[in-house]
């Protein structure tokens, strides 16, 4: 006889609304699950809608099976379809227009494809060492997480598109912002009674979502009206046909994949940003990852992409960093169409056949079972053999299966150049001694990615 799940207490009709803390959908999850999360498994009810939460690595692991379980595209991946429609991120299980789009785009960021952008990379995390880094060797004041946004949209605009958006000194694109409104909007809209939801902010989430379209239409037009003849992956959305049905995109799906990769590559710049905030707590790994870059690249040395893969503390840094704060906080799970129980844990639990799961990352990621000390920053775990003995359950910041990030090839490959450069060149301190953030909702926050808010750093040029 299966167990009940457990679930917090709540209120006739609103259930655990209340227990959401308003704007902070992925803190009130955090907080639930360090309060709840103990068996494992854990649920709640918001309006009569059941959701089922997973924080153990084995039971993440279990539901990751895709013999028994897929991607479920529900809440607020079914209202970012008001923006991205069925772009990879967004598209249903039985939507063709996913194996279609994901075959044309796929060769573009395998891992040898992703080596090609080094020199790309390395261009545009120039402008952010220079931006951070004053030529008088002063200290400077700077907005971690906004300065890696630019960055981060210029190094996507070069890498994928060629197209070169001067973002890291210059202005900030418009899109920055409306993508992140809209995706929070996104994320708000399925816990708001949906008169609210017309009446006060349906308009501005119209003109953000235009806003988005718009730029991603301009990108396009640029390159038909100045075709560069590289074969870049704005070429190949454009033009290239299907290998398997022999179909190509039409514009408004170019559009859609545009802004699949503006949205996804939000993890990226976040989880720099947390690395950073652990390293400037922790000057003693600091000081052992100098200690790596200076052996291996040299003080004065040109950074090389056969660097990436010596630089293995480095890693361990931002693998631990990537344990500590998924910046893709959770994803949605659902069992296939079965006539048999649905079943969890041995046949310990058992959950509606249509029922919608979300593996809570920051609880399973500090599952005891599987971490002695989990709150504590140690990257010695995550280095080579160490990390190759974590069980799968912990090793999934970039999602499952066939519906796993498209791009975490480069996503990691960008974020550890971005993060050993600053390392290398930059001196940074945190320009609030006492700034601290926690996955419950003190200076933290996001949609589909999570990131510490005003999180800001005193940096200046590294003299070695």
């Amino acid at each position: 006889m299966p167990s009940p799940i457990p679930q917090p207490k709540g209120l006739p009709i609103l259930g655990n609304l209340f227990d959401m803390i308003p704007g902070n959908v992925w803190a009130s999850l955090n907080k639930l699950a360090a309060e709840h999360g103990d068996a494992g498994i854990f649920k709640i009810s918001i309006l009569g809608k059941q959701i089922v939460l997973i924080t153990s690595a084995a039971l993440l692991e279990e539901i990751c099976d895709e013999k028994r379980f897929r991607k479920c595209v529900t809440g607020p991946i079914v209202e970012i379809r008001h923006l991205a429609n069925d772009s990879l991120f967004t598209a249903y299980d039985n939507e063709k227009s996913w194996g279609i789009a994901h075959r044309i785009m796929a060769p573009f960021v395998l891992p040898g494809a992703v080596k090609e952008m080094h020199r790309d990379i390395e261009t545009t995390t120039n402008d952010l060492i220079q931006k951070w880094t004053l030529t008088d060797g002063t200290q400077k004041r700077v907005d971690v997480s906004n300065d890696l946004d630019r960055l981060n949209h210029a190094a996507n605009m070069q890498c994928f598109f060629s197209n070169h958006v001067d973002c890291v000194l210059g202005e900030e694109p418009t899109v920055i912002k409306a993508m992140s409104d809209t995706t929070f909007e996104a994320v708000r809209r399925p816990n708001r009674p949906k008169l609210l939801t017309w009446l006060r902010y349906q308009s501005t989430f119209d003109k953000d979502i235009k806003i988005c379209r718009e730029y991603c239409a301009q990108v396009i037009a640029s390159r038909r009206s100045s075709p560069t003849g590289k074969k870049d992956l704005l070429h190949a959305l454009m033009y290239e046909k299907d290998p398997e049905t022999g179909e190509s995109l039409p514009e408004s799906r170019v559009i859609d994949e545009i802004i699949n990769i503006l949205i996804g590559s939000a993890t990226a710049p976040n989880l720099v940003s947390f690395a950073l905030y652990y390293l400037a707590k922790n000057p003693g790994e600091l000081t052992r990852a100098r200690e790596e870059i200076g052996s291996i690249v040299g003080a004065s040395g040109e950074f090389e992409h056969s660097h990436l893969s010596q630089l293995s503390y480095c890693e361990a840094i931002l693998r631990e960093s990537f344990r500590l704060c998924a910046t893709a906080p959770g994803f949605n799970i659902e069992p296939l169409p079965t006539d048999d129980p649905v079943l969890l844990g041995g046949g310990k639990y058992e959950i509606p056949k249509t029922q919608v799961m979300i593996p809570i990352l920051s609880a399973v990621n500090r599952d005891p079972a599987v971490f002695e000390d989990p709150n504590a920053f140690k990257p010695e775990r995550m280095l080579g053999e160490a990390f190759d003995r974590l069980p799968v359950g912990v090793k999934k910041g970039f999602g499952n299966g066939k519906r796993e990030c498209y791009g975490k090839h480069y996503a990691w490959e960008w974020s550890l150049h971005v993060l050993i450069r600053i390392i290398k060149d930059v001196d940074f301190e945190l320009a609030d001694k006492g700034y601290t953030f926690n996955m419950e909702g003190k200076n933290f926050n996001g949609a589909f990615s999570v990131k510490p808010y005003g999180m800001f750093a005193a940096t200046k040029k590294r003299v070695s």
